[in-house]
């Protein structure tokens, strides 16, 4: 059997998969504020916002790797991670060292240096002992801020079979989409990477396809002995900014085996669900989408669950049945624990415990956890923080000038931002 069709044969196989998921730790870099949420992360860090009506945004790359059988996993934190920890900690702690499996905390703890995480590389850097202590094979570096399902064994195959010392997750955007967003990336024939531009302002389009660039998902998997090698002689260079697309990639791409692997939807091949909910607008716009009668993104898979911690809570609740007060929810997720008492839903996401009183009307709009509103009171498109109380009679997102003169944030495309500072309520709950 020649090379070709062994390798073939290879990746046909779940025992060949299942055994480089085995040698490889996962690392997700979880320590980002997203800045562009504003005061929605003024006491969390992005990948402990609340997503979907039940989850946070850390748990997708955490299920991605569970669903790929990467079962150990290395969380780095540091910016504002109490609310993080404490979930990591509920949902997350039942896996057993001894089996080899884990999924471990990793805060900012000044191993290397005297500062904080300075950069991408220098958080992996910051945890060469850790990782050498595993001794993994491959280390595969994740973003911990999106949304998306994908199998990594897929591109651990791929990045085997073609003897690569990294290689970089990517998927075609649209370049108005990914100008000053992404890094971008060019390739050859064969897929080695041949150019690298962390979040240019003019992408480099596709060859035949001038509207679309190949966009770095921000996931990358390493041979071990070469992460190591190249962190060092990054931490080496009083130049660098210690980051793996402004600075590690590029200085890698003509001298080493660097690959561009595009993640693509398993059943149709065309472009995949990713989400990248770094702003108030694409975070509403992501959630939206999810109740929508046919959501792009299926959350109910059984064959790719999401995992997640949650209270245990009563089921949801809807009261009264008169004609101008009746407790029903239409196109809209309901989770646990809350009690819509002769209110109207439309199009709206109610994380756990929410309570909604009588004549009110709600329109594409996300509540989060504990948020109680009032009676009589109008909400459209709006945001509203965790705890927020917002009193009888209130209209949020019916007059933005008057949203603004209440001191709610309102975005370029009319969405409303409501936390408990601005109400003038206490903070700190995340």
């Amino acid at each position: 059997m020649d090379d070709t069709k062994s390798n073939e044969k290879m990746n046909e196989s779940p025992r060949y998969v299942s055994r480089l998921t085995k040698d490889t730790l996962a690392l997700i870099l979880a320590g980002g504020r997203g800045s562009r949420l504003y005061e929605l992360t003024d006491w969390r860090a992005k990948p402990a916002l609340y997503f979907g009506g039940k989850y946070r945004i850390i748990d997708f790359p955490l299920s991605n790797c569970i669903n790929s059988g990467i079962r150990r996993v290395g969380v780095l934190t540091q910016y504002k991670s109490h609310s993080l920890l404490r979930h990591l900690m509920q949902g997350w702690s039942h896996f057993k060292k001894e089996l080899g499996e884990f999924i471990e905390i990793l805060p900012a703890s000044q191993r290397y240096s005297d500062d904080w995480y300075q950069g991408t590389a220098d958080a992996v850097y910051q945890n060469m002992d850790i990782i050498r202590a595993e001794n993994p094979k491959y280390v595969m570096i994740l973003s911990g801020d999106h949304i998306y399902q994908m199998d990594y064994g897929d591109m651990l195959a791929q990045h085997v079979d073609r003897g690569a010392d990294m290689t970089v997750s990517c998927l075609e955007v649209p370049i108005e989409e990914a100008a000053g967003a992404f890094g971008v990336i060019s390739v050859d024939e064969e897929g080695r990477v041949i150019a690298f531009d962390e979040k240019p302002e003019h992408p480099t389009p596709i060859p035949g396809e001038s509207g679309l660039t190949l966009a770095s998902m921000g996931n990358y998997i390493f041979n071990t002995e070469f992460l190591f090698e190249q962190l060092l002689k990054d931490a080496e260079n009083p130049d660098s900014n210690s980051d793996f697309g402004a600075d590690i990639i590029p200085s890698i791409i003509k001298s080493h085996k660097v690959y561009a692997s595009p993640f693509r939807d398993p059943r149709t091949k065309g472009r995949p669900y990713w989400r990248d909910v770094g702003t108030l607008d694409s975070y509403w716009e992501a959630n939206m989408e999810l109740v929508s009668p046919q959501p792009a993104f299926n959350l109910y898979d059984a064959s790719w669950p999401i995992w997640t911690y949650q209270s245990q809570l009563p089921s949801a609740k809807f009261l009264f049945d008169d004609d101008d007060r009746r407790g029903i929810a239409v196109d809209s997720t309901v989770s646990s624990g809350c009690i819509v008492s002769g209110a109207k839903l439309r199009k709206s996401l109610l994380f756990s415990n929410v309570r909604v009183d009588s004549y009110t009307d709600i329109e594409e709009s996300i509540l989060l956890p504990s948020v109680t509103v009032g009676q009589r009171c109008k909400i459209r498109k709006a945001i509203l923080d965790r705890g927020c109380h917002i009193p009888d009679g209130s209209e949020i997102g019916v007059d933005h000038e008057q949203d603004k003169a209440n001191g709610y944030r309102v975005t370029a495309k009319g969405v409303v931002l409501v936390t408990r500072g601005m109400l003038g309520q206490p903070e700190g709950f995340a």
